[in-house]
């Protein structure tokens, strides 16, 4: 599925694709992994190059992220509502950020893609085939970057930086008996689909254990030889599997 114009389903019928010329870039990851931070990261080493950068990230579209944000604090709707819900805040997003980016010829930074939307599913229970239809208008990545992170690490981290939170921890889900357990088990769970996506679309997996400065230099490293070349197919060939990581000492 990849390469120039390509799209995981149909596409976006009534958009006229052109030339993509730009690339398209994701950062995906658990909760608290340190995406965001990396995507600044990024954006500041891409722009000293002279290259023009939109970043852009989950449910942070003009159209829903207010009605997405009260969905959730009602949590009165069930996961098909709440991923279609996410198919139109990232819809919006594709339309009129990203390929308006790309044709334009800017490095797009996507903080998440569709695939945090296939892992929620799949851990809520829900039908592999019709999540990845509802998004089988995204455009195919140049390059998914993974930050992979055993669930010990990721624990402390996040009690150490922003605390936990209602569903970060898939409280909704009820799968324990406190906030902390439920999110060492939800995350758990959401890490489980990663892995398998990671082979299936051939992510390029980083440690997200080692040091910033080690994973900010792992992924320059990945995205340098992408920026050299065309829109490749780099998102959806055969992926090596991923090195099981080890749970923290």
């Amino acid at each position: 599925m990849g390469g120039a114009h390509r799209y995981f389903g149909d596409g976006l019928p009534y958009l006229n694709r052109g030339d993509l010329k730009g690339k398209l870039i994701a950062i995906e990851g658990t909760d608290g992994v340190g995406r965001s931070t990396h995507i600044e990261l990024l954006q500041e080493w891409l722009e000293v190059q002279g290259y023009g950068v939109l970043t852009t990230g989950w449910t942070r579209s003009t159209l829903m992220s207010k009605t997405i944000e009260a969905a959730k604090q009602g949590n009165i709707l069930d996961r098909w509502s709440f991923s279609l819900l996410y198919a139109t805040d990232f819809a919006d997003r594709l339309e009129h950020q990203i390929i308006p980016a790309l044709r334009s010829g800017f490095i797009v930074l996507a903080d998440r893609y569709i695939y945090t939307a296939f892992a929620r599913d799949a851990v809520r229970g829900g039908d592999g085939r019709w999540i990845r239809d509802v998004f089988g208008f995204a455009v195919v990545p140049d390059l998914v970057c993974y930050l992979r992170i055993d669930v010990d690490t990721l624990a402390l981290r996040v009690i150490e930086s922003k605390g936990m939170n209602y569903w970060e921890s898939g409280m909704d889900l009820r799968l324990g008996a406190d906030l902390f357990d439920s999110f060492k088990k939800y995350q758990t769970l959401l890490i489980e689909e990663f892995d398998k996506m990671a082979e299936e679309f051939h992510f390029q997996v980083i440690d997200a254990r080692k040091s910033p400065e080690e994973i900010q230099d792992l992924l320059r490293a990945k995205i340098q030889p992408v920026l050299a070349e065309g829109r490749s197919q780099t998102a959806a060939g055969p992926a090596a599997p991923a090195s099981p990581i080890p749970a923290a000492p």
